[in-house]
């Protein structure tokens, strides 16, 4: 059996508090979906949000190597909306979702049983003159009562869906009541052998996984998911969980995805790059400790043969290894080598400013790792450049003075500098890049992370600044921690004046 992957990160992921997405980043997260191999990328909410609407445009424009898709509410204008978004869409889906439990239809609603079922019939027969392939979703499934659910799915069908999900909105179900579940619709709807059922699982109760396998279990034949299970609450279904549980067990679940495992890895680090929002080292799948042996026991039975205490390799999931050593003496093919091997693809322009970033990175360490290079591209070499530059800074700090901080930026050519104090160095190399420009930027929150291990480890900044309403996610890197620092308030900066 196939199994159908939505990946709903750029809809239903981001909608998580702090994982919001500008729109370059937006596009290069869809193109790494596509080269993950998904089935469908929902790209957004169009009618939200003109931001939504322009990320859907350009997802739909940019994606030809898997379906794009759009949310809209079982009304006329979020379905125009949806349309509208994907109308250059190589292969695109409207998702039409109505609520179908007595609490939604009561209280958020405020609609009767004949009603929604009504508004069901009509929205998705709408949506269907505008293409073919049409998702709908029953909000809070789970919850609904069984009958009146497969009453609004069998009307859905009729009207024209290729999709109906069950959604398990708030988390709430187990792994026995969804395979249930499903398998009642597929027993009691009129057609339900003739379309695909879909499941989409919360974690609020840390069953999203087990519930979609429990679905798939059942005859469902595509999971909605997020990368890593980012997701509003608890989050979503964990794309790399599903996908690789099907992968190790497929005797057992009789199914198979059409993913690239290779590129799960790759896929998760990147969106830890576009959001600021580490992986937990025990994360399932890709988290750091995933492969990693320190019991005594562990590390003989590994050393003997992996598959002691390894249900899978870490190159099914493209886990890099290190295979070749990189430092100041590499040439630039060994370079264009290693990133082949890590599996990315940078253009002719990309690959100079990457080549010119490693030197400057190896003139400072020995040896350069592979999470070396990782941070160090992030979601793209664009994420290194921007309206302003850093030049130079001189601070001057101590525990007996205040600190004093001179930053110069670069704008094209001309050189902007600006002195400022404040408590410690940081701070106050904030502070006079604010007062360089002349600008009121917020600094929300901050971070500073080791990437690798020794006393020339590469540090990571992550700073998630505001202005006018709008936050964003700077991000630095250098092995000195208050030029990683200054470098990612600068990235966020260049985020802002350009949103």
């Amino acid at each position: 059996m196939r199994v159908k992957i939505l990946d709903t990160t750029l809809r239903d992921g981001e909608q998580a508090p702090g994982f919001s997405m500008d729109l370059i980043e937006k596009i290069e997260v869809a193109k790494q979906l596509e080269r993950l191999r998904v089935d469908i990328i929902e790209a957004g909410f169009a009618v939200v949000s003109p931001g939504d609407m322009a990320a859907v445009k350009a997802i739909a424009s940019e994606i030809r190597g898997c379906g794009v898709a759009s949310l809209a509410r079982a009304v006329e204008k979020d379905i125009d909306a949806a349309w509208e978004g994907l109308r250059s869409a190589s292969a695109p889906r409207i998702h039409v979702f109505i609520a179908t439990s007595q609490i939604h239809m009561r209280y958020k609603l405020h609609m009767t049983e004949d009603e929604v079922l009504e508004r069901t019939a009509a929205m998705v027969k709408y949506a269907k003159s505008y293409c073919d392939d049409i998702q709908f979703s029953a909000e809070d499934a789970a919850r609904s009562d069984k009958n009146f659910l497969c009453r609004v799915m069998d009307a859905a069908i009729k009207s024209g869906a290729t999709t109906i999900n069950i959604p398990d909105t708030v988390g709430y179900t187990t792994p026995t009541e969804m395979y249930a579940l499903v398998k009642y619709v597929r027993e009691n709807v009129e057609n339900a052998d003739k379309v695909c059922i879909s499941v989409h699982c919360h974690n609020d109760l840390g069953l999203a996984t087990a519930n979609s396998l429990g679905g798939i279990a059942a005859g469902a034949t595509q999971v909605d998911c997020t990368v890593g299970g980012m997701g509003e609450r608890a989050g979503n279904t964990s794309l790399e969980e599903v996908v690789m549980a099907l992968h190790t067990r497929k005797a057992y679940y009789n199914a198979e995805t059409n993913v690239d495992t290779a590129q799960i890895y790759r896929t998760c680090r990147l969106l830890q790059t576009v959001t600021g929002v580490p992986i937990p080292p025990n994360k399932a799948i890709v988290g750091q400790n995933a492969f990693s042996h320190e019991s005594g026991i562990h590390q003989h039975g590994v050393m003997e043969n992996p598959e002691t205490y390894e249900i899978m390799t870490p190159a099914s999931i493209g886990v890099p290894q290190n295979k070749m050593v990189l430092g100041k003496h590499s040439g630039r093919h060994a370079f264009v080598d290693r990133m082949r091997y890590l599996g990315i693809d940078l253009t002719k322009e990309q690959l100079d400013t990457a080549f010119e970033k490693f030197k400057d990175l190896a003139d400072k360490k020995k040896v350069i790792s592979d999470r070396d290079l990782e941070a160090l591209l992030g979601t793209s070499v664009k994420s290194f450049g921007g309206r302003y530059i850093l030049d130079s800074f001189v601070i001057n700090s101590g525990n007996t003075i205040e600190a004093t901080a001179l930053v110069k930026l670069k704008m094209s050519d001309i050189t902007l500098s600006a002195v400022s104090r404040g408590d410690g160095p940081i701070d106050a190399a904030f502070k006079a890049i604010n007062s360089m420009l002349g600008d009121e930027f917020s600094l929300e929150n901050f971070s500073l992370n080791s990437v690798t291990e020794g006393g020339d480890a590469l540090g990571e900044a992550l700073v998630r600044i505001s202005r006018a309403g709008v936050e964003v996610v700077g991000r630095g890197l250098s092995t000195d921690v208050v030029e990683a620092s200054i470098k990612a308030y600068i990235n966020g900066v260049n985020k802002l004046v350009t949103a």
